[in-house]
């Protein structure tokens, strides 16, 4: 199918430029070959031009949480897909540096700039920037949503239950994948310098300015969309059946893995959501799965794009809860703990502190208990404004997923974010409330911390 012109905005106003070289796609947020709209949009510029078309991508340690163990994921993935794109003709440049700085070197050759759409402050700087430098067209085409943020709506949405419909309105006509277009000139002998080699990830990151105290875990979940496929299919075959009822299970295996890939742009939100349609399971279970891949997910890129300037800070809260928080930030606290000893996982709570270090050593932690996570550190902070810059950097530094608009939605969510007022109560004011009584209750917190310790050992043995 061709490509939704939801998908594709023009970032500037000017033309083709005469005599280039090549079309560019600078990769940046959707770092896979297949099932990319971005790619296809500019093989599509390639075949009109009669160009050939070169791919270049810019990694950068420069900012906060670049971690050993983030760079790594990223770089497996990019392995692969230069490969993918090899097999299609098309040469990928990996360059270190600041990514609009990498696209920028390339744009004055190319006719026409082709990137995809990333949501965060950064990113929308970089495209900004590159707009108005490059001396070509510039297109953004958006490939990591299954509806275009602004097909949905024109406002930052209040919870879940605004925003749903308003996505299953334009659904089922956004479930297209683009059709690969043929590759009519290859790029991979253009006279252009390769770029940094990706044969070896472990030299590209010893030569990066990285926190080393965030290891790999790559014995657990590696980087690349085979890796990735390979998860997905041993879920839908092993798990989907009873995914409802057991996706808040936190000992249970019946979760996909998927927010990782989809964090790096290794897959499409689009195939995964077709692949879990045709999969073979029960209606209520593949519905489960697409409200939390669709919905959820994209009530957060919801959130960062019209909370552009706050949706990382605590201002973003809805006002209630900033209120309600305030009014409690005195209260009692009865444990009290420093950042070293939450990082640390040495708290009185051995279910928290179990999260605490799958977090630590292997950068997952249920969803379940993300959420207990994140409400036991506002109350065990001394104020709540505390709490939510701790839970933030413990979040983006250890997480695979973390830095993503998932992670400051959710980290926001625990605080009163896309959610309503509940009944008072010390410390967490009408901010929801969560307890070791309710997880007893409803999980087998037990039976998730000998998870973790054999998954931690497997992380420490790599």
């Amino acid at each position: 199918m061709s490509l939704l012109p939801d998908r594709i905005q023009p970032l500037n106003d000017k033309g083709v430029q005469e005599g280039a070289r090549y079309v560019l796609y600078w990769m940046e947020q959707s770092q896979r070959a297949q099932h990319n709209p971005a790619l296809e949009r500019a093989l599509h510029h390639a075949s009109e031009t009669g160009l050939p078309l070169l791919v270049v991508c810019g990694v950068t340690d420069d900012f906060p949480e670049a971690t050993l163990r983030h760079h790594t994921f990223l770089l497996e993935g990019l392995q692969e897909t230069k490969q993918r794109l090899a097999d299609r003709g098309l040469k990928l440049v990996v360059r270190e540096g600041a990514p609009d700085d990498v696209a920028l070197a390339y744009a004055g050759a190319a006719a026409v700039l082709v990137t995809d759409r990333g949501y965060l402050r950064h990113q929308r700087q970089w495209r900004a920037r590159v707009a108005e430098e490059a001396p070509c067209r510039v297109e953004q085409v958006e490939g990591d949503v299954v509806v275009p943020v602004e097909t949905v709506t024109d406002k930052a949405e209040y919870a879940a239950r605004t925003i749903r419909p308003k996505i299953h309105e334009h659904l089922e006509r956004c479930l297209q994948l683009p059709e690969p277009v043929p590759v009519e000139t290859p790029s991979l002998d253009l006279d252009i310098d390769s770029g940094r080699s990706l044969d070896d990830i472990a030299a590209v990151t010893d030569q990066m300015d990285l926190d080393r105290g965030v290891g790999a875990v790559s014995d657990l979940y590696p980087g690349g969309v085979s890796e990735a496929e390979a998860i997905l299919d041993d879920f839908l075959a092993e798990h989907l059946d009873g995914y409802d009822e057991n996706r808040n299970q936190i000992h249970s295996h019946a979760v996909s893995h998927m927010s990782k890939y989809l964090h790096y742009g290794q897959i499409s939100p689009v195939w995964l959501a077709q692949q879990v349609r045709r999969a073979e399971g029960p209606e209520s279970d593949i519905e489960s799965y697409i409200e939390e891949l669709v919905v959820r997910r994209e009530l957060t890129m919801n959130h960062v794009h019209f909370r552009p300037d706050t949706y990382d800070s605590y201002t973003c809260l809805p006002e209630w809860a900033r209120e309600s928080l305030a009014e409690h930030a005195d209260d009692e606290r009865e444990y009290v703990y420093s950042l070293d000893e939450l990082e640390g996982g040495t708290t009185h709570d051995p279910y928290w502190n179990a999260a605490m270090k799958e977090m630590r050593e292997t950068g997952y932690m249920h969803n379940y208990m993300r959420m207990y996570w994140g409400k036991k550190i506002l109350e065990w902070s001394p104020d709540p404004k505390t709490a939510y810059d701790r839970t933030l950097r413990l979040n983006n530094r250890y997480f695979l997923d973390g830095r993503d608009p998932n992670s400051f939605a959710n980290v926001a969510w625990v605080f009163g974010l896309h959610d309503r007022g509940w009944k008072e109560r010390p410390v967490y004011g009408k901010v929801r409330y969560m307890s070791q009584g309710g997880l007893d209750r409803k999980a087998d917190p037990d039976a998730y911390v000998e998870k973790v310790d054999r998954l931690a050992t497997v992380a420490q043995s790599a």
